[in-house]
């Protein structure tokens, strides 16, 4: 049995939930991180029902609220002596202008600041392993991205594809970054585009007539279990245990939006990340 432990954030739903159960089959050791307690004991039923034992886990967690994440990650700490694999799934899009309890527009931190914090956090758990793997779910929208430091939120102006293209060129940025700082430890780091899944991810922050055209636009895309693919294996394959620093796309790297690669503008995000998370990477690596 394989006894490597891996927690995915989103893991009880759409391409998180797919995610989890096809590692679970594979034996791995399965950490949900979810909002509602219903959805994730639901998750973690069916899981184990699948792969017939009782692995799978789960914490709640409401990954816009930074104090929750800093509270979630302790107690994992504090209840698991190492993590092998960190996959942040959990992403939402939001079309009308809304802050997080921290004062911080919601798809910037749910998308992107939560991966920034919770992987901070988890850090000292990733070095204990002897080959850790972190992975950001991105998207293609990253193509269309651009960091806007000077109207990050897009507060007097909306326009919430922006925002949420933003967020996911800060999961590529950040993870360059990260694969850099980290280059010479036993974490890599790796980004990937899901493809058009058929999930309700466009349904549930959104108008009517928005949610009807993420229905009818999605109806064109890939299974949640196709959807998944890649995530499992940047997460299992052995093909991938050296290869950090890529974007992925369908199991194979591809080169992102140009200015992802910016290191000036990877940096600048960086320092404003540790800001607003109120954190100081360097304490770790």
């Amino acid at each position: 049995m394989n006894s490597k432990k891996v927690l995915i954030t989103g893991g009880n739903a759409g391409i998180g939930f797919e995610t989890s159960k096809a590692l679970a089959l594979k034996g791995y050791r399965v950490i949900i991180l979810g909002r509602t307690k219903q959805k994730c004991e639901d998750a973690v039923y069916q899981i184990n029902q699948i792969a017939q034992n009782d692995y799978c886990t789960y914490y709640l967690c409401d990954l816009s609220n930074q104090n929750e994440i800093k509270k979630t990650a302790q107690l994992i700490s504090e209840q698991h002596h190492s993590l092998d694999i960190l996959i942040n799934n959990a992403g939402q899009v939001f079309t009308e202008y809304n802050e997080s309890v921290d004062g911080i527009e919601m798809q910037f931190a749910t998308n992107h600041l939560a991966y920034f914090l919770l992987t901070y956090e988890l850090i000292p758990l990733l070095q204990k392993s002897t080959e850790a793997r972190i992975i950001n779910v991105s998207s293609n929208s990253h193509y269309r991205g651009k960091v806007d430091f000077n109207n990050l939120y897009f507060k007097n102006n909306y326009k919430f594809f922006d925002a949420y293209a933003q967020s996911k060129l800060c999961n590529v940025l950040f993870t360059y970054a990260l694969a850099e700082k980290l280059k010479n430890s036993n974490i890599t780091v790796n980004a990937l585009h899901p493809g058009l899944v058929k999930t309700s991810i466009g349904t549930k922050n959104t108008k009517w007539w928005e949610s009807l055209a993420w229905t009818l636009w999605s109806k064109l895309g890939i299974s949640v279990a196709d959807g998944a693919k890649t995530s499992i294996y940047l997460a299992s394959s052995d093909e991938v245990k050296n290869t950090t620093g890529k974007y992925w796309n369908k199991c194979k790297a591809q080169e992102s939006l140009k200015t992802s690669y910016d290191k000036d503008i990877q940096e600048k995000l960086w320092k404003l990340s540790e800001d607003l998370c109120k954190i100081d990477y360097s304490k770790y690596i």
